[in-house]
């Protein structure tokens, strides 16, 4: 606002000049343009570098998205070879430890399991359904976990496989 006042006193001051005031006006309303001009050029950048780091950040969040997800496969064999295991014996326990240190690895990674309770209501956004069964609950209520569901730093990147009733 101080600019727009110093503009228009040199202004009053220059018409008292002839034709050399008239280009100096020209002049001071082109300085003003451009100084205009290079006012919004560089909130631009500022917002664009500001965007950039966002995105930046965000492909650093979600690069080893792809790799997670084969690990993730990786977890599934696990459990199903302890299902098929009894518990007792000393190569089983060292199966365990590396699927809970594999397990743990991934946590710091930023992934989650989707929380699955049996009887809770279907949810399209975090379950899969594999199979309905019939059953005396009431229809879309989760019967039986089929596979696990897993999220990415708060992004779904598997639903959880689910079994609900009919």
């Amino acid at each position: 606002m101080n600019n727009n006042n110093n503009n228009k006193e040199e202004a009053a001051n220059i018409d008292n000049h002839g034709e050399a005031g008239d280009n100096l006006s020209k002049c001071l309303k082109e300085r003003g343009e451009y100084l205009d001009g290079w006012k919004r050029a560089k909130a631009e950048l500022i917002n664009y570098k500001k965007d950039e780091a966002k995105r930046f950040e965000m492909i650093m969040k979600f690069s080893q998205e792809s790799l997670i997800r084969e690990v993730i496969k990786v977890l599934d064999s696990f459990d199903l070879a302890l299902n098929s295991l009894e518990k007792e014996g000393k190569a089983e326990k060292g199966i365990y430890l590396i699927r809970a240190q594999l397990e743990d690895i991934l946590r710091q990674s930023g992934l989650e399991k989707v929380v699955i309770n049996v009887g809770q209501q279907f949810n399209p956004a975090f379950h899969e359904v594999v199979v309905s069964v019939e059953s005396n609950k009431e229809s879309g209520i989760i019967i039986e976990e089929v596979e696990k569901g897993y999220f990415l730093n708060g992004k779904l990147i598997r639903p959880a496989r689910v079994k609900v009733s009919k």
